[in-house]
């Protein structure tokens, strides 16, 4: 078995060539083979302790998942095996050997590839360009062969079923084909352990059963997976065993098949699943309730003509399959990109936004999909990114620093952000806090219509529980609520109503008994 990473070269004309990985053949994955241990892993922070005396140890050819709260350590262990942090004592054997610690050359070398939740590709260069960014085969003037590129990159695609041409540039791919090119970018070297941090996040149904063909071949040639997820239901479809961290501690590994996700849920944060959605049903007539009204937003097939009402105190729920048109619908209506037709009527009046900053005049918030690239500024403090949204409403040039400082501490301390200073680095926080951070911008600006747009995704599910009551109280408050998700278990606990969108277009607009997971998947697939 060759590594794609290796480069053949013609010593006669200069030039090296890629030759594509193939899954290997026959092999023998004997369950008691232990390919990575790690024992007595420690590490610490000022004033937390991530990790604390950590063991795991990950067979050859198994699917294990890790899961826990956000803060639970994950991401921290992850990152050692990645090579990216260090821990402060403990020992990783792999291969038979012992290691203090990992570089990200020694790792990657040691074949561990890890597929991060944020996509981490250039934007400017081809799929083929990204697959095979750290050795692109070069000509004998020392350019980049890029049609050997393409050919095994097409060649690499083909093999894990991912129907995307090598050479189209990253800007003309839609994002759940940018996750697939991540996937093929971690095959594209010879892998041994492949860490997979929320994988699924944002795939589409087609998306994540491809994703789950090539997770599954991979290991039954004896390839060993670490699966991050907090979608619990994929835990139980893929994975082989579980592995729960909690506070930095594992607290448990165990067989899938010999468990139960309430159990898991359990050791997770200490309670049951039945009690993370809080909301109650609003009971509001049209009559005695102002209203917002979305009519008539189209923009070419992304969206067709869709119109709906949302009432003060209610929150109502945007469903469909990844494409269908929501994100789309949101970023319209906050005048984030351009329309064909449609306008905003709150309470009677026009208000249709023509840019961002006049939504935020007009007492619009956007709760973006992606907070980390488009909702936060990450090394920045807290306090900052809560008053950013307040500097566009007021005409001051300058900010009184030691007044936001107080004003922001309340709203932080109203969203029990979990912090040890406001004036902490967004970046250091969970991303449940700073989801949290993203809420509380538009809460200073004192918004009364929040779009909350997969206000979940890749939060645990203690912290998928306080921002379930958030939402609850600000709809308690009055604030006018779209909550656009791809998780239908959501939709059908925390919304009064739910749309559901396909192909761009408002299928249907369920309420009370008709809020089931049978009819919301019924008419986002378009299932008579």
């Amino acid at each position: 078995m060759r590594d794609p990473s290796d480069s053949q070269t013609n010593e006669r004309s200069g030039t090296s060539k890629l030759v594509p990985f193939p899954f290997s053949k026959g092999v023998t994955v004997l369950e008691q083979d232990i390919i990575l241990q790690a024992r007595s892993i420690y590490k610490g922070y000022p004033g937390v302790q991530a990790l604390d005396n950590v063991d795991f140890e990950l067979r050859q050819g198994e699917i294990q998942a890790l899961v826990g709260q956000n803060g639970a350590g994950k991401s921290t262990f992850i990152e050692i095996l990645a090579g990216s942090l260090s821990p402060d004592r403990g020992e990783i054997e792999i291969g038979g050997k012992v290691y203090n610690h990992f570089d990200p050359s020694i790792s990657i070398e040691l074949g561990i590839q890890t597929v991060h939740q944020e996509n981490q590709l250039v934007e400017e260069l081809s799929v083929a360009e990204n697959i095979f960014l750290y050795d692109l085969p070069k000509t004998r003037f020392g350019f980049v062969n890029l049609p050997n590129c393409v050919e095994t990159a097409d060649a690499l695609l083909k093999q894990l079923e991912i129907d995307i041409p090598s050479e189209k540039k990253l800007t003309e791919l839609t994002f759940v084909e940018r996750k697939l090119v991540s996937i093929a970018k971690a095959f594209s070297r010879k892998a041994k352990i492949l860490i997979l941090d929320e994988p699924t996040a944002s795939l589409d149904r087609k998306g994540r059963e491809i994703l789950f063909d090539i997770i599954r071949k991979a290991a039954d040639t004896g390839l060993s997976v670490i699966y991050i997820s907090h979608h619990l239901g994929e835990i139980f479809e893929i994975c082989d065993r579980v592995t729960i961290f909690k506070d930095g501690f594992k607290i448990d590994t165990s067989e899938v098949k010999k468990t139960e996700m309430t159990s898991i849920v359990q050791k997770m944060i200490g309670k049951s699943s039945s009690t993370l959605a809080v909301h109650k049903k609003a009971n509001i007539s049209a009559e005695d309730a102002d209203t917002l009204e979305v009519v008539n937003y189209s923009r070419g097939d992304a969206v067709k003509g869709v119109s709906f009402s949302v009432r003060k105190g209610e929150i109502f729920g945007l469903g469909g399959l990844v494409g269908a048109g929501r994100t789309e619908l949101a970023r319209m209506i906050f005048g984030l990109d351009k329309k064909d037709s449609g306008k905003l009527i709150f309470c009677g009046k026009d208000i249709t936004p023509v840019s961002p900053s006049d939504a935020i005049r007009k007492g619009l918030g956007y709760l973006t999909e992606d907070r980390k690239d488009d909702g936060l500024f990450l090394i920045r403090p807290i306090f900052e990114n809560i008053s950013t949204v307040l500097f566009t409403k007021v005409k001051s040039m300058f900010m009184d620093l030691k007044k936001e400082q107080e004003n922001t501490a309340i709203v932080s301390e109203q969203l029990s952000i979990k912090t040890p200073s406001i004036a902490q680095f967004v970046i250091n926080l969970s991303g449940g806090n700073q989801q949290k951070v993203v809420l509380a911008k538009w809460l200073h600006a004192e918004s009364e219509i929040l779009i909350f747009d997969e206000p979940t995704v890749g939060i645990d599910v203690g912290s998928k529980s306080e921002i379930y009551q958030l939402m609850d109280n600000l709809a308690r408050e009055g604030k006018i609520i779209i909550v656009i998700s791809s998780d239908t278990p959501e939709l059908i606990s925390t919304c009064d109503r739910v749309g559901i969108m396909r192909y761009g277009k408002l299928a249907d607009i369920l309420s009370g008994d008709q809020i089931t997971e049978e009819n919301v998947l019924r008419l986002s697939m378009g299932v008579e």
